[in-house]
């Protein structure tokens, strides 16, 4: 299996040539330019490590591996940045960070580092995620974006997918609105927002014909999808 890489770094250069490296050091490597963008595809597929800069657009590396740390508490996280001051290796750390990786920096240094962490993910990485799962009668085609039940096939767009997927992830647990927006749309304004209250209206109603099955709304807080045994 490929390790799978998420770098993410708003400097263009610096993003090019670190990917490009790592690819050719055989790695899959999917790159993003800022924070939000970041935490949007980390949401969208299953990775083996994160590479994040520190000063980013939108949402910095700190705010970025927090973020992540809340789904993912096994996924080694390697922060590339320009500080070198004790204090802010220290702030790293709190929010989750493995390992610091202070610009700039050789090839050689970074090869090192990511092999070292990805030993670690060879112990501790995760059980892939599903990609079909049993929601009460129904099942989940997170890959494919459907949803079946008996013989009725009903296909969703990939919002509805990746806001089913973050629910049926979190099953019976309440979900901030923040980590849905943010997951989907890589921001939470009232815009989004509003969507976000739509799609979840959509989604009550393809579960309609299970009653065991309800999205709460949590006021204030988020959403929870219970299914009852």
């Amino acid at each position: 299996m490929t390790p799978k890489i998420l770098l993410v770094e708003d400097d263009t250069s610096l993003g090019f040539v670190v990917s490009d490296q790592l690819k050719r050091d055989g790695y899959h490597v999917t790159l993003c330019t800022d924070g939000a963008e970041g935490f949007k595809r980390f949401n969208e597929e299953a990775f083996h490590l994160c590479i994040f800069d520190v000063m980013m657009p939108k949402k910095d590396g700190f705010t970025l591996a927090r973020e992540v740390r809340k789904i993912n508490r096994e996924i080694p996280i390697l922060f590339l940045t320009a500080k070198s001051m004790t204090e802010d290796k220290i702030e790293g750390f709190k929010a989750g960070g493995d390992d610091y990786l202070t610009k700039p920096f050789s090839v050689e240094e970074l090869q090192l580092r990511v092999i070292a962490l990805l030993k670690r993910v060879n112990i501790h990485v995760e059980e892939e995620e599903e990609k079909v799962v049993e929601v009460g009668s129904y099942k989940f085609d997170s890959e494919n974006y459907t949803l079946t039940r008996e013989n009725t096939v009903k296909s969703l767009t990939k919002k509805e997918a990746h806001i089913l997927r973050i629910l049926t992830k979190f099953k019976n647990q309440v979900v901030s609105r923040e980590m849905i927006l943010n997951a989907v749309w890589g921001q939470d304004d009232y815009f989004v927002g509003r969507s976000l209250d739509v799609f979840i209206t959509k989604l009550r109603k393809y579960f309609k014909e299970d009653e065991r099955i309800s999205i709460s709304n949590i006021h204030g807080v988020g959403f929870k999808l219970e299914i009852i045994d």
